[in-house]
């Protein structure tokens, strides 16, 4: 199995396992797994209203981890750490529901391909309606508006302005 598609599976069957047990007040935000340096990481970022305490992440960890022993047969194929973590303050932004929560925030996008000769805009995501973001930016010292159609998008986040 191609290294992609190995990674693929886990966390495809990790998210049917996990996302059941997260409730509110959390949520589930991403999954990701890979090296960190020699180690195999899986990487479980969570949230709340008002952020996730460190209380919080050990007390997930110790509903997720023995889960993860429940997965038969064990898609990991090396030893891997579980961590449960917070998005931090640039969040991904994944899904369309996750960038409907988002309007009135300074965001990030990248695109598949160039809009405006740019690919990448960092704004005010002022709506999301009708597979359509609508986001006010600064090009130079000028405000812009631009309407970004969702399919172009590869990945959003939050962003912290400076």
């Amino acid at each position: 199995m191609r290294r992609c598609s190995l990674i693929t599976t886990i966390v495809k069957l990790v998210k049917e396992v996990v996302e059941p047990v997260v409730q509110e007040p959390y949520e589930l935000v991403d999954i990701e797994y890979g090296k960190m340096g020699s180690d195999h990481v899986l990487s479980i970022f969570v949230d709340k209203p008002g952020g996730i305490t460190v209380n919080d992440t050990a007390e997930l960890t110790d509903i997720i981890s023995p889960l993860l022993d429940t997965i038969k047969p064990d898609p990991f194929p090396e030893q891997y750490f579980l961590e449960v973590t917070s998005p931090g303050l640039e969040r991904p932004l994944k899904t369309k529901e996750q960038l409907a929560a988002a309007v009135g925030e300074y965001i990030h996008v990248s695109l598949y391909q160039a809009l405006d000769k740019s690919k990448v805009f960092e704004g005010t995501l002022l709506s999301f309606e009708e597979d359509h973001l609508t986001m006010e930016y600064m090009d130079k010292t000028r405000k812009k508006v631009v309407q970004i159609p969702y399919q172009l998008v590869s990945k959003a986040r939050l962003a912290v302005k400076f």
